[in-house]
């Protein structure tokens, strides 16, 4: 049970002898969890977070509360930070079907992904509606932040590829980003003369430059060009030391998206996490029924494609294991949101996934996190510490012991606010 309470001068005395003052601004502490701060400490145990303006004033073992404070006890739960995916996708397609507008169904979006922790989103692969909803937000809505990088640019023709780059930094981006794709043989690369003319672009207009790619010949040229962010696994075959060490040196991040896999061979049958409550807490119904249609699946069961991605799976969790043994920044990402990659869910299941490649809990928490947040250039989450977002999640048990405790979620915050 969450207790909120308003400290009264009597009551105010009762709970601590020692409090600070505070100014006229209202603040809220947030009182007795363990908390683990995303930094790569130690959790804290009886930690007080004192909050104000949305903003982290101070983190202390049994810290002071400031006179007047709102107290939200948190005894015997678990504070993480805000989960940060750093390659999802939002469009609107899970909001409540009620919701008719673009940019509500875009804000929809953004409270589902919140409601499962996932605070922020670096949106690598969208359109102007998400770029006004980004714009719209402030700092303190109650629903996940939102960065976007306009639509994925894939023309096969320098002039083109340029065209379509300058016309997303122009609308604001935050990020640009590109595929390097034969889709498994079945269609044509885009022709790396096109590929140098977006990165031309990027480092032009100062604006980072995500990549998504397959093969692993193709990875590392892609991080010889100066890619900054691999959006997804290498799958083709194992990697190698000279990829692992260009990482290394390049601090460059590797976005496995194990899920995105998951979501092209998984609905050939029925999923067991359809049976998960946590799942069903908030999956978009009309979208369960469309997977679980008859013809549906037997269309999933019988493509040569979805095949193909099971096999890459294997290959993405074997690499993944490599990557993460050899001390490569691996950021958290699912490339969740398409159709059939449910925004929330897939984040922790992405992330039970890294833990089952051999990640350890705090690996998989960090990479979640502040890892997450610093490479996809997010701003001030991440982690908890004076100065930054107050954007946290409450569990009721301990995610360090068993990574899949994320599932015992009670309450989201962001930047203090409860998610709905």
């Amino acid at each position: 049970m969450i207790t909120i309470r308003r400290t009264t001068p009597l009551a105010f005395l009762a709970l601590c002898a020692s409090c600070t003052s505070s100014d006229s601004v209202p603040t809220t502490s947030f009182t007795g969890a363990t908390l683990w701060d995303g930094t790569g400490s130690a959790a804290m145990a009886d930690a007080t977070i004192v909050v104000r303006e949305g903003r982290i004033v101070s983190v202390e073992a049994g810290g002071a509360i400031p006179r007047g404070s709102e107290v939200v006890s948190l005894a015997g739960r678990y504070v993480i930070p805000g989960l940060v995916n750093a390659h999802g996708h939002v469009s609107g397609l899970w909001a409540n079907d009620s919701l008719t507008d673009g940019l509500e169904r875009v804000r929809g979006d953004l409270e589902l992904f919140a409601r499962y922790g996932v605070t922020t989103v670096n949106s690598l692969g969208d359109d102007e509606v998400v770029l006004a909803a980004r714009d719209a937000a402030t700092p303190t809505d109650p629903r996940a932040r939102l960065l976007a990088a306009g639509p994925v640019i894939a023309e096969y023709e320098p002039a083109a590829a340029r065209a379509a780059a300058t016309a997303n930094a122009d609308a604001g981006v935050d990020w640009l980003k590109l595929r390097v794709d034969d889709n498994l043989g079945t269609s044509e690369k885009m022709p790396w003369d096109a590929v140098q003319a977006v990165f031309d672009v990027s480092r032009e207009r100062g604006i980072p430059l995500a990549t998504h790619l397959f093969y692993l010949d193709d990875a590392k040229r892609l991080l010889e060009m100066g890619t900054g962010l691999v959006a997804h696994s290498v799958r083709d075959t194992d990697v190698d030391f000279a990829f692992i060490a260009e990482l290394r040196t390049s601090g460059i991040c590797y976005v496995p998206t194990l899920t995105r896999e998951v979501s092209t061979f998984v609905y050939a049958e029925r999923p067991d996490f359809f049976d998960d409550p946590f799942f069903t807490e908030h999956a978009h119904s009309g979208e369960v029924t469309r997977v679980s249609q008859l013809d549906f699946r037997e269309r999933m069961s019988a493509s040569l494609a979805a095949a193909g991605y099971r096999v890459a799976l294997d290959q993405a969790m074997r690499n993944l294991a490599a990557l993460s043994d050899a001390g490569v920044r691996i950021a958290m990402g699912t490339d969740a949101g398409p159709a059939g990659r449910f925004p929330g869910y897939f984040e922790h299941l992405e992330m039970w996934m890294m833990a089952d490649a051999g990640m350890t809990p705090s690996e998989v928490l960090r990479s979640a996190t502040a890892v997450a947040a610093e490479c996809s250039h997010a701003g001030d989450v991440g982690t908890l510490e004076p100065g930054k977002w107050a954007d946290f999640l409450v569990l009721s048990e301990n995610p360090l012991e068993n990574v899949r405790a994320t599932r015992s979620l009670e309450r989201v915050f962001v930047a203090g606010r409860p998610v709905p």
